[in-house]
């Protein structure tokens, strides 16, 4: 996992990170069809409406490489969307990931494993944004400039989980992963990012999942059409949130288009839901939560007769003081590192504000 940081205006963001994929001779497969040129176009459109400044920092990546910017944002825009039911893209997308937050004992945490094809770990990042002028965050990624989870300098937790749509169901708009990368950026709090969410055009289903430091929590279930905000469940002296690759709502259920191919979505969000009623989830609650996420309270990463599929990272996050516990690889064969790059930038900032 690559491990970057980011600051200064969008643009020179972009930039910077082109200029590392053109030194390191990456390369990218540009190769859509009318389809998604179409759907890339009109959802760049949409995503130059509500967050120009990274559509400047997805043209500092062109630049830098040489690429044509349209058709380079247009296939950014299609990932997670619409590349995994064409029968022409190689490679097919496929994801899973289990995401959660939950209050309890006065501790605000979230974890997370995130599934996909193993060809995606090497390449997956941890990245330090401090754009200029815009809230500072750490963003985790199989992709890049947007992300599957993060948190952010106010102690606010994104995070989305992906959900089959049909391609006849897909319009233009924002993609699940800069969704995340946008409130990230622009909300403080749970509050804040559920009423920008509100207004955004989504492309494809997905759920995304919110939390903030004051234990304030929620799952948006998105479709095209339709959003649904889901509230937190209450258990033993305190609340637990969870989504995973299936729409939980009752009203919601007959848009989820995956007709149960969807890697036990449901087993996991009960094994999830079972460890905190069952009060597993006990005091040490850091280390207990990385055990859910190994597996050791039921199905949650165990992709053994799954090929080409397994948990390429996972992550804990402590919503109060900003550091992360994540393991670069299936969590029953990696150990679980502390990343407190977002806590020491908060504390440095606060110290210079002090100062002056």
């Amino acid at each position: 996992m690559y491990h970057l940081r980011l600051k200064g205006d969008h643009y020179e963001m972009g930039v910077k990170r082109g200029k590392i994929f053109k030194k390191c001779q990456v390369s990218f497969p540009l190769h859509l069809d009318e389809f998604q040129l179409e759907h890339g176009k009109r959802s760049e459109a949409a995503l130059r409406t509500y967050f120009p400044e990274v559509c400047e920092e997805i043209r500092g990546v062109s630049d830098a490489i040489g690429a044509d910017y349209l058709r380079f944002a247009s296939w950014m825009l299609c990932m997670g969307c619409c590349m995994y039911n064409l029968e022409s893209n190689i490679p097919v997308e496929v994801r899973g990931c289990t995401a959660f937050a939950y209050a309890k004992g006065g501790r605000i945490l979230y974890g997370r494993n995130n599934d996909l094809p193993p060809y995606l770990r090497e390449g997956s990042k941890s990245e330090i944004y401090a754009p200029k002028n815009r809230n500072r965050f750490n963003i985790t990624t199989s992709s890049f400039i947007n992300g599957e989870e993060g948190i952010n300098e106010h102690g606010l937790a994104a995070a989305m989980t992906f959900v089959m749509t049909s391609l006849d169901k897909i319009q233009a708009g924002f993609n699940s992963c800069f969704i995340v990368r946008y409130l990230l950026e622009k909300a403080d709090n749970t509050e804040q990012a559920v009423s920008l969410l509100m207004e955004l055009p989504i492309a494809s289903n997905c759920n995304i999942l919110l939390a903030d430091k004051s234990g304030d929590m929620a799952v948006a279930e998105c479709t095209p059409s339709i959003k649904k905000i889901r509230d937190a469940e209450s258990f033993d002296n305190g609340r637990i949130i969870c989504a995973v690759n299936s729409f939980t709502s009752e009203e919601m259920k007959s848009y989820d288009d995956a007709n149960g191919d969807d890697y036990d979505s449901h087993k996991r969000y009960q094994v999830v839901i079972d460890s905190f009623v069952s009060g597993r989830i006990k005091e040490d609650y850091i280390e207990t939560t990385k055990q859910l996420l190994k597996g050791d309270y039921g199905f949650m990463c165990q992709y053994d007769n799954e090929p080409d599929f397994e948990t390429v990272w996972s992550s804990v996050f402590d919503l109060e003081s900003l550091i992360v516990y994540r393991a670069e690889g299936d969590p029953r064969k990696k150990k679980f590192m502390m990343d407190n790059r977002l806590h020491d930038l908060k504390i440095r900032g606060q110290a210079v504000v002090k100062k002056h």
